[in-house]
């Protein structure tokens, strides 16, 4: 009888281990997949974690700003995030070997689906900034998650305003 548990969670480890995409950004931050633009993970090739190097994945999500944020229920870019983004297309101009992937949140007012959609055009509002300045749209992709990766939960509105966001994910290797 004792097997029977050990046996359960095993399998349950072995499956919550196969939902685990370490190559999600081809190894570009080796955070497991769970970066959410927070920064590198560890990897330090050729200077991507330095954040001291400027053309590491480190500087840009620190110096230069990997996310911004929208009013509730918008996917307008705000003066600041228009900011932030010309700083990121100067970056990306500088460094062509990046590619990007553009994440689109919200917060968990409101249904996954409206969530999902609301993600989805604040993640295409950061793209069309950014072709706008020259970003080529061959080196991005957008992907919306809604309300599922918060960065913050709590109920106020302090940690809403943290989660309703566009952040841009570097990968290495443009024409990936």
């Amino acid at each position: 009888m004792t097997l029977l548990p050990k046996a359960l969670l095993l399998v349950a480890a072995l499956g919550l281990a196969a939902c685990n995409n370490p190559d999600r950004y081809k190894g570009a931050d080796g955070a497991g997949g769970m970066n959410n633009g927070a920064g590198t993970g560890g990897i330090n090739t050729n200077g991507l974690g330095d954040p001291s190097n400027p053309r590491s994945i480190a500087y840009f999500n620190q110096s230069v700003g990997d996310r911004v944020l929208f009013p509730v229920d918008q996917s307008t870019l705000t003066p600041e995030a228009r900011g932030v983004l010309a700083g990121q297309a100067s970056w990306l101009a500088t460094n062509g070997d990046y590619a990007i992937i553009i994440e689109g949140h919200a917060d968990e007012k409101g249904t996954r689906e409206y969530n999902l959609a609301l993600g989805a055009r604040r993640a295409a509002s950061v793209q069309d900034f950014l072709i706008s300045q020259g970003v080529a749209p061959s080196r991005m992709r957008t992907i919306s998650y809604g309300k599922e990766r918060p960065i913050e939960v709590c109920s106020d509105e302090g940690c809403y305003s943290k989660n309703r966001r566009a952040v841009t994910v570097l990968s290495m290797g443009a024409g990936a």
